[in-house]
């Protein structure tokens, strides 16, 4: 069996008069009249290409039509069809005229005549209709030709302008150019947790005999299934961004759009497409057949589909798709504050989850104070269900607040960064027994350069009007040390925390006057070229401390 376009070259007069079909009667079918009349125009006809993949683009309520023949070359020789519709469910047909190829063969060699014409014009039942369908599933036609034939194609869409794919092959026998898919080709859902959900399908038969040019694309949407993942890359388009090509799942360093977000860590490459219906996931793990899908929303519905890909020639099968919905997340459990007592919070950063403390009032007016130990904190306070304080925590914070007695507050707490995080927290209705020290209007430590020798610092800190106790301690750490040690500090801790030898001194110090309440303090028999963390921990008189910020110095190598 091979393709024939010779009668394509035929002159306009012949061709019109070997095709004149229009005086067959019957058949009856409507697109057999069509078929009929559209015969008069092969000279300007579309062509369907044999072994390659076309895009058609439909514009609504307007067919299309494609043609192809088929010449006699072999007994029962078998062609396939494949239509993906790329959008909104679509019509199509093929018909059959079997007498049309081998005349037109006839005429282009010149050994026609006028009996056969009117032989053509009798053979009313060589025009048929073979095949039809209506959706938006992917569908191949197989069939098997013993005699010479001209088929056309008809494409139409009801719904609005589309575009899909056709792949005509007349070579059964050299490969598929689409993927093939288990004799189950169902999405399996093995495990869903709150966040996460395990699927498992069973192996392509092109990853078992192709392993190097075939991987699975995973998508994951909140809206849908989708047959194809052409219809998935049309979906996305139609969200108002644009879309790499289909090779963006087959690892190919395409540039993104904003929308997009590429991730790839562990040989798995993940686009997370940011559209107006919610994020669309395409994550591509090579051969595996089994994975699970992290970072979801709890009691969220998901719509999973797996496609098969083809490296070499970018064609894709979709498996069966599936969907799953989350677990609930289990509700929070509640911390009841007391008045008057601090509790210290560690927060979880990677899951980003909320602590929710609650508080019933005892007076109109109640005082929070939030300490930050480490990390980075949000706090979200309601009263009564309404928002009444949201911000990020730095250093001690008090926050006053007026309501009614037996007002409930509800205190949420969070890290805003992935390590972990931690928080002091208090409320109290006695506003003239705070637990936590008077605070100075700096917690920053200054050193004078200029005071510095090879043993030798001094650094200054501000005090407050409370007579409070000051302790200063040093420790030595290496170029290398200084952001670690920064950075993993407990602003909670106090000097109890620290080894005997890295203490200093402590002190009392207070003026009535804040212009004046400065006191400076030189530190002895130190390394020359040496780096130094120097501490100042202020304690109030419920013994509570307060971390000033760590300075880092350097003595001077030379004197």
């Amino acid at each position: 069996l091979k393709m024939s376009w010779c009668w394509f070259y035929l002159p306009l007069h012949l061709l019109m008069a070997a095709c004149l079909c229009h005086s067959i009667k019957a058949p009856t079918s409507s697109l057999q009249q069509s078929f009929k009349s559209n015969l008069f125009n092969f000279y300007h006809s579309l062509l369907l290409a044999d072994g390659k993949e076309t895009t058609i683009h439909l514009l609504k309520d307007i067919p299309k039509r494609y043609y192809f023949v088929l010449e006699e070359g072999r007994a029962l020789a078998p062609f396939s069809i494949t239509v993906t519709p790329c959008d909104v469910p679509i019509e199509w047909s093929i018909l059959v005229h079997k007498a049309s190829a081998s005349l037109l063969g006839k005429v282009a060699q010149g050994e026609h005549d006028t009996q056969d014409i009117s032989n053509t014009q009798k053979a009313t039942s060589f025009v048929s209709t073979i095949f039809n369908y209506k959706g938006n599933s992917v569908e191949t036609y197989m069939g098997m030709s013993s005699h010479s034939a001209l088929y056309m194609l008809e494409f139409l869409s009801t719904e609005r302008d589309t575009h899909i794919t056709v792949y005509l092959t007349t070579d059964t026998t050299s490969g598929h150019l689409y993927p093939e898919l288990p004799l189950d080709p169902r999405l399996d859902v093995v495990g869903i947790g709150h966040t996460t959900v395990t699927l498992t399908w069973k192996h392509s038969p092109s990853v078992l005999q192709h392993r190097e040019n075939i991987q699975y694309c995973l998508l994951v949407n909140e809206k849908h299934n989708y047959k194809s993942l052409c219809a998935a890359e049309t979906a996305i388009r139609s969200s108002g961004m644009k879309l790499p090509a289909t090779l963006a799942l087959s690892l190919s360093p395409y540039l993104l759009e904003p929308q997009q977000v590429m991730i790839l860590s562990n040989s798995e490459l993940s686009i997370i497409n940011r559209v107006s219906s919610g994020e669309v996931r395409q994550i591509c793990m090579g051969t595996k057949n089994t994975y699970t899908v992290p970072n979801l929303s709890p009691s969220t519905q998901y719509y999973f589909d797996v496609f098969v890909v083809n490296l070499l020639t970018n064609a894709s099968a979709a498996y069966t798709g599936t969907f799953a919905r989350t677990l609930e997340e289990p509700e929070p459990k509640v911390m009841e504050l007391k008045d008057g007592k601090v509790v210290q919070v560690v927060l979880d950063g990677k899951k980003q989850k909320f602590h929710t403390l609650q508080y019933q009032a005892r007076h109109k007016k109640v005082q929070f104070t939030f300490q930050l130990c480490r990390g980075q904190v949000r706090v979200h306070i309601t009263k009564n269900g309404k928002t009444v304080a949201s911000e990020n925590i730095l250093g001690l914070r008090y926050l006053s607040l007026k309501g009614k007695l037996l007002d409930m507050y509800l205190v949420q707490l969070r890290s805003t960064e992935e390590s972990n995080s931690s928080v002091k927290v208090q409320v109290s209705s006695q506003f003239n027994k705070p637990l936590f020290p008077l605070l100075p209007e700096s917690l920053k430590i200054k050193s004078f350069s200029k005071l510095r020798t090879c043993n030798s610092v001094t650094i200054a800190w501000i005090g407050t009007q409370e007579q409070s106790k000051y302790c200063v301690y040093k420790k030595r750490i290496e170029e290398d040390q200084v952001w670690t040690e920064l950075r993993s500090t407990d602003r909670c801790s106090g000097p109890e925390s620290r080894h005997k030898s890295e203490k200093v001194l402590c002190k009392y110090f207070y003026d009535v006057n804040l212009q004046r309440a400065v006191t400076t303090e030189t530190i002895k028999g130190l390394d020359a070229g040496t780096l130094y963390l120097f501490d100042v921990y202020l304690i109030g008189p419920s013994g509570i401390p307060v971390r000033y910020h760590s300075k880092v110095v350097k003595t001077r190598k030379k004197c």
